[in-house]
């Protein structure tokens, strides 16, 4: 059995070309519209300070992506709260740490690493198994194991291991996050999609150079999402004060989450 916590490494050696574009998100539940593409080196946010919003640009969705996910469980009760009445419910969703697109409802979110690390929030304690599950586009079983569940509310994280085969460059990847609440009744679940992208090197040049603040903003202005949420990720595990998570979360209207903790293992 797998548990959530490892983050991996982020990998910087691929090269190649990466065109994005790039728009203003807002602190509210729709998320992505691209506007215009983004060169490396002008953004408007690479000095970014204090509690001034994060800007996350979204790369251009791919056109034969298939079912576009779902990033929490939409009306769900949760495993705790199955047999209440759902207007009565006020515990949150459990969720993927992912942007979602306005227009299409896609869930999708591009990595530079080999093995990337996922995020998840989950509301449910104990008993209650989880699964992790990973398939290429035509539906092929990539990985799946068992998850340990933490033992309170709260954000978590799970790397694919350095054995599982690589992520391809320009491949995408349908993952699923199951929670089962009971046996023999469907799980409660989360679903999207990610695409390993490569780095050009001039991104690849700056992100070698920059502060791991300032490289959360060179790949949210890049549209590489993974990385961006992981070094944000361990900059507030490492002082709660730093404001860089919560941007980023409200960047692709996760603001709902932005006060609950980052679970360290074991849980």
């Amino acid at each position: 059995m797998s548990s959530f916590g490892q983050l991996c490494p982020i990998f910087s050696s691929a090269v190649g070309t990466l065109a994005m574009s790039w728009a203003v998100l807002s602190c509210i539940d729709v998320q992505a519209q691209p506007v215009n593409s983004l060169l490396v080196g002008q953004s408007p946010i690479l000095n970014r300070r204090g509690n001034e919003s994060l800007i996350f640009a979204v790369p251009p969705p791919p056109p034969d992506i298939g079912e576009p996910g779902q990033r929490s469980e939409a009306g769900s009760r949760g495993c705790e709260n199955r047999n209440k009445p759902l207007a009565s419910v006020s515990q949150k969703q459990l969720t993927a740490l992912v942007p979602v697109y306005s227009d299409s409802k896609l869930v999708l979110g591009t990595t530079i690493a080999a093995h990337p690390t996922f995020w998840f929030y989950v509301p449910d304690q104990p008993p209650f198994p989880g699964k992790f599950v990973l398939r290429d586009k035509d539906g092929k079983l990539v990985y799946q194991t068992d998850v340990t569940l933490p033992k309170t509310p709260g954000v978590v994280s799970f790397s694919l291991p350095s054995t599982v085969p690589p992520l391809l460059i320009g491949k995408q990847y349908h993952w699923y996050i199951k929670i089962y609440c009971k046996a023999q009744e469907l799980p409660a679940f989360a679903d999207g999609w990610i695409q390993r992208t490569s780095l050009n090197p001039a991104l690849k040049s700056q992100l070698e150079k920059a502060t791991p603040r300032d490289r959360v903003t060179l790949y949210a202005a890049n549209g590489i999402w993974f990385e961006a949420l992981s070094t944000a990720g361990e900059l507030h595990r490492r002082d709660p004060k730093d404001t860089t998570w919560a941007a980023l979360l409200q960047a692709v209207g996760l603001n709902d989450l932005v006060n609950e903790p980052i679970l360290n293992p074991p849980y």
